[in-house]
């Protein structure tokens, strides 16, 4: 761990839930102890648990609390590395082939010989696959950023095993291959975090790479407290009850439980519509900015009804 970790006071567990806790994220405190220990010990960061505990939006807050951007890989089935690390401008390279013809054309009559010809040839045609005609894609652009990123690699679980396995090289060297260029390396390593939904098993070679933090769904307590901190004019008294009757939704095997963005929708909601309560017109009402599939959302309506009667 170097001095410079020591002396910043950014660095430690307390400032990272500080800082969050600005943006109005309750980090708990192993989060903010793994954020930290990933970026003392330089090693990627797997925030693994259902959808909609906030693991993306945990990176989004770790680069605004180092001020720096955020470079974010979407995964998804048949992702590859064309798409997550490079392509070639093929359209800006037969612009600029077009452009040279001519004089291409007139090195090449001034050959003394065949072989003198294809060194012409083989000297432009190297210059069409430069930098200058590079596409970066996310996982390029980490590498090659001029400060510390914060990349995120999200859903990693909606890839292939070989997509993982092409993840190795950047995450254990920093560093990418090109063909045509060579290896580039990271002059500025990003701070790496990625995001699993536990859709199914990633492979043990990447879970070894990375510290590893299971993030489940608030806590009563820790919920009242991000209501709290994010929605400030929906009081105590109907906070409580938007806590508990989420909680017990979680519980009800949904096909699709709430997570704490939709808890977030839903109360600003109620603050709008001026709600002192969740009866069974209010949740009529609002209750699609909770639940988001039909039959769940008729599931809950029924028995709310049924709890009332």
């Amino acid at each position: 761990m170097s001095d410079e970790m020591h002396r910043d006071p950014r660095s430690g567990a307390p400032a990272i839930e500080a800082s969050f806790l600005e943006h109005g994220f309750v980090c708990p405190p192993e989060v903010a102890t793994a954020l930290y220990l990933s970026e003392a010990l330089g090693k990627p960061l797997l925030l693994e648990g259902p959808p909609g505990v906030g693991k993306t939006e945990i990176a989004k807050l770790w680069a605004a609390h180092h001020a720096v951007s955020l470079v974010r890989l979407q995964c998804y089935e048949g992702i590859d590395e064309a798409k997550a690390l490079y392509e070639w401008s093929y359209g800006k390279q037969m612009l600029y082939a077009q452009l040279l013809r001519e004089r291409v054309g007139a090195e090449i009559e001034r050959a003394a010989d065949l072989a003198g010809a294809m060194a012409i040839l083989r000297g432009h045609g190297d210059l069409f696959f430069s930098r200058d005609f590079l596409l970066p894609r996310p996982l390029l652009t980490a590498v090659l950023a001029s400060e510390r990123v914060v990349l995120l690699i999200d859903e990693v679980d909606r890839s292939d095993e070989e997509f993982e396995a092409f993840l190795l090289e950047v995450l254990s060297d920093q560093q990418v291959s090109i063909p045509e260029l060579g290896t580039l390396r990271a002059a500025h390593p990003p701070r790496v975090v990625l995001t699993s939904n536990d859709t199914r098993e990633l492979s043990d070679a990447l879970r070894r790479r990375c510290l590893y933090v299971h993030i489940d769904y608030p806590t009563l307590e820790q919920e009242r407290k991000i209501l709290e901190a994010r929605v400030p004019g929906l009081g105590a008294a109907l906070s409580e009850r938007v806590v508990r009757f989420v909680h017990s939704l979680r519980r009800a095997e949904l096909r699709k439980p709430p997570g704490t963005a939709e808890v977030l929708d839903w109360a600003r909601a109620l603050v709008l519509l001026h709600a002192d309560g969740l009866s069974t017109s209010v949740l009529r009402r609002t209750l699609g900015l909770l639940v988001k599939n039909r039959d769940d959302l008729e599931r809950v309506l029924a028995d709310a009804g049924r709890h009332r009667t």
